[in-house]
């Protein structure tokens, strides 16, 4: 029987560049089929939309399996290779660590950066006149709501980053995998400045080999657009 065909579907300028650095990391065959966003409204095409479950990046493909979310797709990827070591096991001194990472990383840090985004985006694109009301509202949600939260996480990431070298303890796990858009996300919007840790753990990630074979199969400038 003919092995299934494994097809990351890969939105250009998207989350799913963790599903990428993943693939090259763990040194799992797959083929990779990238599409371009549309040049007016910077969202995925309808053939990208016809092929995800929800519309959104990241999707893989697997023989007739379609399956979205990126932290869905890890779990699904770490299975078909169990021994990758990217997961801490249960008993691990690390696991907890890991799994708080883990699942913060799209569960709290995620939802607060994209937040920001859509708030940033309504106040470029209201009608001038109403560009001072805009700025007000954001602007107070911005500072009572969003950065508190985010600061906590960034904190937190920072303390932990000070103990032990990754995300999910002593080795990379998908925790670092996940999170990285979120931290290349903080640190391109100039939030990194007072999180030494933070910016020396981004460093270690962009020099990697598998970080960097996935960079030139991306040719990103950014990894702060949209997600659909």
């Amino acid at each position: 029987m003919a092995a299934k065909k494994l097809t990351l579907h890969h939105l250009e300028y998207s989350q799913s560049f963790r599903i990428l650095w993943l693939l090259e990391e763990m040194g799992q065959p797959y083929e990779l089929k990238s599409y371009n966003r549309d040049p007016v409204s910077v969202l995925a095409p309808a053939e990208y939309k016809a092929i995800s479950p929800i519309g959104t990046a990241p999707v893989i493909t697997h023989g007739k399996l379609v399956l979205a979310e990126s932290s869905a797709i890890m779990d699904y990827l770490a299975d078909l290779s169990p021994d990758c070591g990217l997961r801490p096991e249960a008993g691990s001194p690390d696991r907890t660590r890991y799994l708080f990472w883990f699942h913060a990383a799209q569960g709290s840090m995620m939802p607060i950066l994209l937040m920001q985004t859509v708030l940033r985006m309504t106040t470029e694109r209201v009608p001038f006149f109403l560009r001072p009301l805009a700025k007000m509202i954001t602007g107070g949600l911005t500072k009572g709501f969003i950065e508190p939260r985010l600061f906590a996480l960034l904190k937190q990431g920072e303390a932990d980053l000070a103990e032990q070298p990754y995300f999910g303890g002593e080795a990379l796990s998908l925790a670092d995998i996940l999170i990285v858009y979120n931290i290349e996300g903080a640190a391109s919007r100039g939030l990194l400045d007072a999180y030494p840790n933070l910016q020396e753990w981004l460093t270690r990630m962009r020099a990697r080999p598998a970080f960097q074979a996935a960079t030139k199969l991306d040719d990103r400038p950014s990894m702060i657009l949209p997600s659909k």
